[in-house]
Order: C-alpha cells, then structure tokens, then sequence
C-alpha cells in the first residue's frame, strides 16, 4: 500500500508543477508606433526570381514580362477559352 501513495503523491506533484508552469507565462505585447510599420518590407512581384519549373517566360526586375507571364496564365485558367478555342 504504500508504494501506491508514493505513485499517487508523485502524479500530483507532477500535475502542480506542470499547473504552476502555466502561471510563469510573460505578456507578448507588440508595442507600435503610429505609422511605423515593424514588420518584413515587401518587394514587387517582378523582382523575385521565376519558379525553378513551369513557368520561366519572364526574368527578374521585368515588369512587363512579368504581367506577359501571368496574363498568359490565366488565359489557361479561363474554361471557356481553353475548350473551344484551342
């Protein structure tokens, strides 16, 4: 009987520790500032390099090639162009 009182006191030692954790959780505030903005600055679409596969018929920093390419795209996206007028 008494190794089961040692289990049993050991599991709500455990449960309180685990309990108590919880309780040394610190506040995650973002502080911000009006009109900064804090996080990854964006780039322009065309600026990033073209997919390893598929797509490659624009280069990088090509505006106009990069807009060519997505046009293009979704003339293949458009089911009523794509079937009849093949």
């Amino acid at each position: 009987m008494r190794p089961r009182r040692m289990v049993v006191a050991l599991l709500a030692a455990a449960a309180a520790v685990f309990g108590l954790a919880a309780c040394g959780e610190s506040e995650q505030v973002v502080v911000y500032t009006q009109g900064k903005y804090q996080g990854k600055p964006d780039t322009k679409p065309w600026d990033n390099a073209p997919l390893a596969y598929g797509g490659n018929d624009w280069t990088k920093g090509d505006k106009a090639s990069w807009e060519k390419q997505i046009n293009t795209r979704n003339l293949g996206q458009n089911e009523y162009r794509r079937i009849y007028n093949q």
